[in-house]
Parts: structure tokens; sequence; C-alpha cells
């Protein structure tokens, strides 16, 4: 246990012991395949000089706050793989609970939706809808380039998914008479004000395009993409958000003056609310 021990006693400098030796769990099964047995018999003591050194640079990487998934490369959402770089936000589990709820919310109807998924960043929720309803068909936008990027990398690692990447603004989305089924969206939804709360490894690594809205419009994302689904959601169409958990009741308003009905939110697995749908009348 000499080389874990190791990298735990690096971590504690900057992480609380449980999160450091799960960090060095993490790093000893990922990068090297070493099992918490192959840990317990000392078989972490037989890394080549190679490996030791790589692990010395991942370990610097992680004091530096840098988080592991992109130091790995990867990251599980919905029990599949994805590709992840700085250039997109790292999946979260609070966005997998979203796209559950929107597959067990399709039970009982067509089971072949078009669906836009609008600032998709991996592709994780495209990806995951299109995987879980094999006849749909899935269009994901993004403004980034280098979101769009990783998406890429995601959507041909999954042959059997439908998902087709555009790049598209949602302030100036295209001028066509395009109609889906399903609209979701995980917008950008932190407060500027918030900034001062977070993590070193959010705050230092991840695009803040993709987190950041300003404190006096915290909704503008939303507003424009239900404004967006008004005129090309189909009569009875879903509309779906991951939320800014002080924002619900804020929000469900929102929907429902623009005429959506049917409007609920739902707690995520901390108790706190998350995500927001509507039906179109």
């Amino acid at each position: 246990m000499k080389t874990y021990r190791q990298i735990v006693d690096c971590l504690r400098q900057v992480y609380a012991d449980g999160e450091a030796r799960a960090l060095a769990r993490w790093l000893c099964e990922e990068r090297f395949g070493l099992s918490q047995t192959d840990i317990l018999l000392d078989k972490d003591n037989d890394l080549s000089a190679e490996d030791l050194e790589n692990l010395k640079e991942i370990t610097s990487r992680l004091v530096h706050h840098e988080p592991i998934q992109y130091i790995l490369g990867h990251t599980t959402f919905c029990d599949r793989l994805f590709f992840v770089a700085s250039g997109a936000l790292i999946p979260r589990p609070e966005t997998e609970e979203l796209v559950r709820l929107i597959l067990a919310s399709r039970g009982d109807k067509m089971s072949a939706p078009r669906i836009l998924d609008v600032g998709t960043g991996t592709a994780c929720i495209a990806i995951s809808l299109s995987l879980g309803l094999p006849q749909s068909e899935v269009t994901a936008w993004d403004i980034s380039r280098e979101a769009l990027d990783v998406a890429r990398r995601n959507v041909a690692s999954y042959p059997d998914c439908h998902v087709f990447l555009e790049c598209s603004d949602i302030f100036a989305p295209p001028n066509d008479d395009r109609q889906w089924e399903l609209i979701v969206s995980n917008p950008p939804y932190v407060r500027q004000s918030e900034a001062s709360g977070m993590e070193r490894n959010v705050l230092d690594y991840e695009p803040h395009l993709a987190l950041f809205v300003p404190d006096n419009d915290p909704l503008l994302y939303y507003r424009a993409i239900t404004d967006y689904a008004t005129t090309h959601l189909t009569d009875g169409g879903e509309l779906w958000f991951e939320i800014n958990h002080s924002f619900g009741a804020e929000l469900s308003h929102l929907i429902e003056g623009k005429g959506f009905c049917e409007v609920h939110v739902f707690e995520d697995a901390f108790g706190h609310p998350r995500f927001v749908s509507g039906l179109k009348l």
C-alpha cells in the first residue's frame, strides 16, 4: 500500500481525508488497473518507473485542483462512458436524474419523439435519450465549438444513437419550421454571486460560458428556450429543464405565463428543487 498511501498523503494537502482516499482509489483503478484488493496486497508497489512518473504528474495536477475526470479523459453517465475535456462541463449525477425522469415520462407515449437538446455540452443527455428511446431522433445544439468537438467524439463512440449536432445560439435560433415533441436543456444557471462559494476544481477548470448567468437576469436562458418552445414544440410536447434550486417557483411561473400547463417541479436526490417540466397546450 506504499504507493497508495503516498498519493493519499500528497492529496491531503488540499483535500479532506475521505476525498483524498476516494481520489487515490479512483486513480489507481482507472489509470493503473489496481483494485482495492490489489492495494491491500501491496500490488501498487509493483508499478514501473514510467507508471510512477505518470502517477507523479497526475498527483501534481490533482493537487492543483484539476478535476480527475479531465485528467483521466472520461467519466460515466447513466452507466455509459463519456469522453470529457475542458471545453465542456463534466456531466453530473443530477443530470442523470433528469434523463431518467424524462425516460420514465415517455412510458405511455409515442416511442419515437423528435427531441431537441439545447446546450448539449458533452452530448450526454442527447446520447442517453437517443439510446433510451431507440426510435427517437435527437438534435443537439451548442454555441461552443469546443463543446461540440467533445460531443462529436461521444456521438462517434455510440454508433447506435441518432444524434445530430448543430452549432446554434438559442438567442438567435435557426429560422425554420422544425417541430419537436420534446425540448430539454441543462443551461447555465449559476449566478455570478455564487462563484465565491464554488470549489476550485469547478471554478478554475470548467467553462464559465456553460456555468454562469448574471445576477440581474438568472432566468435568461430559460426565457429564451421557453419562447422558442412556444412555437417549435408540437401540441402536447414536453419541455424539461435542470435548474438552480433557488428558482423553481419563479421558473414555474415563467413557463405557466407562456401558456404551458401541467408544470411540475421535481427534487433531486438531496431534496433540492432541481428539475421543471411542462406541457404545451
